[in-house]
């Protein structure tokens, strides 16, 4: 069971409110905190819509940037063993280690 919706490069975490019988989104990967419900699949998936566009539209006014889940950049720090292990096989595969890595990464995220 697929327990993300995504809108607007935006993806939210859903889990079902058994209490009050709903279904409550939480969007992830940014600081500021943005949440949604709805009863139904049809109620949830509007008002994520809404809280999406409402968060950019609030921004738009208060001359924010709406914070967005992902630079693009990451930096790590890992042992010095696994960086040259992940150099070499980077390497071995004629890829560079930022292609090798990227590609290690979202086959990880999406595993």
């Amino acid at each position: 069971m697929n327990n993300t919706m995504t809108y607007s490069g935006y993806t939210a975490r859903i889990e079902y409110d058994p209490r009050d019988s709903i279904f409550v989104g939480r969007v992830l990967g940014i600081i500021d905190s943005i949440s949604f419900h709805g009863e139904t699949v049809a109620e949830l998936t509007a008002d994520f819509h809404q809280a999406v566009d409402h968060y950019l539209a609030d921004c738009k006014a208060t001359g924010r940037q709406p914070g967005k889940p992902a630079s693009g950049k990451l930096m790590l720090r890992i042992p010095p063993e696994v960086h040259a292990a992940a150099a070499i096989a980077a390497q071995a595969s004629g890829k560079s280690l930022n292609q090798w890595a990227s590609e290690a990464l979202e086959h990880a995220a999406h595993a």
